[in-house]
């Protein structure tokens, strides 16, 4: 799984990608990797009544990548919401994202576990 956010041919930089640039409706013919930087956190927040399956507590930060060196990029960050690997987290903290197989039990709730296998990146103090 990669951690891409999306170029439009205007500079405007989003994660998700879209198939359309959310700012100006142009596509968005080129990605960037995200997984080898390092954010900053900007805010976060503690769940205590998470969904079945989910970790509890569950520790959700909104992170902020610095991206004033990609080439031709108009926006001088892009920010990505994701689970934290800790509870000891603090706004301002550095982070890096670390790929996690598996942010949820499949096989806890009501749905086909199949349909809940859910893989993607946490932010881990560094």
């Amino acid at each position: 799984m990669t951690l891409e956010a999306g170029i439009c041919p205007n500079g405007h930089v989003s994660y998700p990608t879209h198939p359309r640039c959310p700012d100006c409706g142009e596509p968005q013919e080129e990605t960037l990797d995200l997984s080898e930087r390092t954010a900053e956190v900007v805010t976060w927040t503690k769940s205590t009544a998470t969904p079945p399956g989910v970790r509890q507590p569950n520790t959700l930060a909104i992170v902020e990548f610095d991206i004033t060196d990609v080439a031709g990029a108009t926006d001088e960050f892009v920010r990505a919401l994701g689970q934290a690997t800790t509870e000891e987290i603090e706004t301002g903290d550095a982070v890096e994202p670390v790929y996690v197989e598996e942010l949820r039990d499949p096989e806890v709730g009501i749905k086909v576990p199949e349909s809940q296998d859910w893989d993607g990146y946490r932010w881990e103090p560094v």
